[in-house]
């Protein structure tokens, strides 16, 4: 965790985030701009700036974040429905917060279109 980071900072109760989910390695809040009804966020609670940080040793981690994702779909009922995870990668790649976050989008048909 880092000092600055506003994800480190709600993963440490510093500052508020409404986190419906949590284990010991990721923790799911709902995100403050919503792109869609259901648009939650699964971040682990050790910093990694991004995607690119994930080697051998921290692979497990991804999927811990899946499992978390999958639990969260099926707490906030668009598991049977259908979802889609995105994972957004540096600023070409769109990610605004520089911490390894995934996003979990439903309760709406979601369009086909990539970005």
């Amino acid at each position: 965790m880092t000092d600055d980071c506003i994800f480190c900072k709600i993963g440490r109760r510093e500052i508020e985030g409404d986190i419906v989910d949590h284990d010991d390695i990721v923790f799911v809040l709902r995100d403050i701009n919503p792109q869609a009804p259901v648009h939650l966020l699964v971040v682990p609670y050790e910093h990694l700036g991004s995607l690119t940080e994930i080697d051998e040793g921290n692979a497990g981690l991804m999927g811990r974040m899946v499992l978390m994702a999958n639990r969260a779909a099926r707490l906030e009922g668009v598991a049977k429905s259908g979802y889609r995870l995105t994972i957004n990668c540096g600023k070409e790649g769109a990610q605004s917060v520089g911490h390894l976050h995934m996003h979990v989008l439903g309760g709406r048909q979601l369009s086909g279109q990539l970005g």
